[in-house]
């Protein structure tokens, strides 16, 4: 599987009636992100994605993403070992923040990454003091995609995709959008 398009990135808490406008907009991966453990609440969205045959990753969690029995899980530096994630989530995606580090991102499709997220590569209102990534690193040759996150919005998604980005996570542009339904479409159109 080789995903491309807009990557939903649920902010914490969210209304789940909003993911399912993510989705109905044609959200081409969904990712789970919630800091406190809620099975139940993240039970609902994982069923509310298959519903939709959208992928489903839990973040910072692969307990979780094999307990719900989700797609996948994405992992940062602080999520414990990569070799580890790779062997427990047999057949299922694994995805790897690589911050602004071609090097890193390098040795995470060494240990089995199916995709690799650079970020921030704009100024995020979730994460205001992440370390920047430079465009250029969507020109790495990885042979998996390449996710762009931090930042993003209608506006500058045009010259992450024409810089090799093939996944962009969104949030806040996404999640506050008067049109959730309409915002996801539009990101989708970029692609095409």
């Amino acid at each position: 599987m080789k995903p491309r398009g807009l990557y939903a990135i649920t902010p914490e808490g969210v209304d789940p009636a909003k993911v399912r406008l993510a989705l109905e907009g044609g959200a081409a991966l969904l990712q789970y992100r919630n800091k406190r453990r809620d099975v139940r609440h993240a039970g609902a969205i994982v069923r509310l994605a298959k519903e939709f045959r959208v992928p489903v990753i839990i973040n910072d969690d692969v307990d979780l993403a094999l307990e719900l029995d989700a797609d996948g899980a994405h992992v940062g530096r602080e999520d414990g070992d990569l070799a580890s994630a790779r062997e427990r989530l047999k057949g299922r995606l694994l995805g790897v923040s690589c911050y602004d580090n071609a090097r890193l991102a390098r040795a995470a499709v060494e240990a089995g990454a199916d995709y690799v997220a650079f970020g921030s590569v704009f100024a995020s209102p979730t994460k205001p003091a992440a370390v920047r990534a430079p465009l250029s690193l969507f020109n790495e040759s990885l042979g998996v995609p390449l996710c762009a996150i931090g930042g993003i919005t209608l506006d500058n998604a045009p010259q992450l995709i024409a810089a090799g980005a093939d996944l962009l996570a969104v949030i806040s542009d996404l999640f506050e959008a008067p049109d959730i339904r309409r915002r996801a479409a539009d990101y989708g159109k970029l692609f095409r």
